[in-house]
């Protein structure tokens, strides 16, 4: 028997176990390792913040999906990596060992350069991020929140500060918003008008941008910025860039500048061709693609046909994720604006929409 080492429970690891449930690869067994048992759907997590969507709704199943798969469940974090071994140790001590290994560990808000980033609250992991929305909503409703600050104003900060007001204004409270850039406008690598339509949201909800210097300090008193601006706040939300896992690069795989697992087409690491990696912990040499949740879902379907040539010895195929992606970004309420090329269009239609696809997404894992 082959071993097939899956290390996350990432957008890209679950359509491999979907693939493999439905046509399983002869001679292998496989194990899934995560942290959590439930692991969120990246598109559905500002309608989770929102209100909109249970905890269910948005939440892939993968002791279910593993079952479904007939592989192990694992419910564990991944340590360290032996590429010479071939071993996988967790952090419960335990050691697996593997004949090939795929990474999808996701990413973590960026922290370096920040001081005290320790008193924020880091959207990832998510599941330590929602057990936070309660105390917060608890305070609200004491009349004892009276400012939030978010720190990174791209798609997934933006997104979140407005889920984040929409369900904290049903408390009957107003608590008062800012957002804090370190570009000089919100919303970079989006369109212009994609970034007049969030404008003009923000500014129609009362939420304050403060753009052109980051966050060089977070207290327990609020955030200062780089150019010493002090902006008071009750809580700070942690929403910057990508963040890799430091034990892939300890483990001698070959990373980036920033950390994060160089693979080619193949998905293949550049420097173990017995290891694999995907969604946001990858870096496509030949093809760079933002950490989206949208381009970790496209991975899903070479991984798998790449893994089960790799397990059975057949030569692999090439991947070349698509340039343009759709973007689907929500305001909050029951709203969003979809953005594609030159295209942008927005309306509560949109955002029914977004809602069908997402649905649609999470039903294909409901086993």
């Amino acid at each position: 028997m082959k071993e097939l080492v899956l290390v996350g429970g990432g957008h890209s690891h679950v359509e491999v176990l979907r693939r493999f449930a439905l046509d399983p690869p002869a001679g292998v067994r496989v194990v899934l390792v995560s942290p959590a048992r439930y692991t969120p759907y990246s598109g559905m997590l500002p309608g989770l913040v929102a209100g909109h969507y249970a905890f269910r709704d948005a939440h892939i199943d993968l002791e279910s999906l593993a079952r479904f798969a007939k592989a192990a469940f694992l419910c564990d974090a991944a340590a360290a990596l032996d590429p010479t071994a071939k071993t996988l140790r967790l952090a419960s001590g335990r050691e697996i060992a593997y004949d090939v290994a795929s990474i999808d560990i996701g990413s973590t808000p960026v922290r370096a350069g920040i001081a005290g980033a320790k008193h924020a609250i880091a959207v990832k992991p998510v599941d330590a991020f929602l057990a936070h929305l309660d105390r917060l909503e608890a305070l609200a409703l004491e009349k004892r929140l009276g400012s939030i600050a978010v720190i990174g104003a791209g798609a997934a900060g933006v997104e979140i500060l407005l889920a984040l007001q929409y369900r904290l204004s049903r408390t009957g409270h107003r608590t008062a918003f800012s957002v804090v850039a370190d570009t000089p406008a919100i919303l970079p690598g989006h369109r212009p008008k994609v970034r007049r339509i969030f404008e003009r949201v923000l500014a129609e909800r009362g939420v304050t941008v403060y753009a052109g210097a980051g966050a060089r300090r977070i207290d327990r008193d609020g955030v200062e910025t780089a150019d010493g601006t002090r902006i008071a706040s009750d809580a700070v939300v942690l929403a910057t860039g990508a963040s890799p896992a430091s034990w892939p690069r300890d483990a001698g795989l070959a990373v980036d500048a920033h950390g994060f697992i160089r693979v080619g087409g193949t998905l293949q690491t550049f420097s173990h061709p017995d290891v694999f990696a995907a969604g946001d912990i990858a870096s496509m040499d030949d093809h760079p693609r933002p950490k989206s949740g949208v381009y970790a879902v496209r991975q899903g379907p070479p991984l798998a046909e790449n893994l089960r040539a790799a397990l059975a010895g057949r030569p692999l195929s090439r991947f070349v994720p698509q340039k343009d992606a759709l973007a689907l970004i929500s305001t909050g309420d029951r709203y969003a604006i979809a953005s594609r090329g030159p295209f942008v269009l927005e309306g509560a239609w949109v955002w029914k929409w977004k809602d069908r696809i997402d649905r649609s997404f999470m039903a294909r894992y409901d086993v």
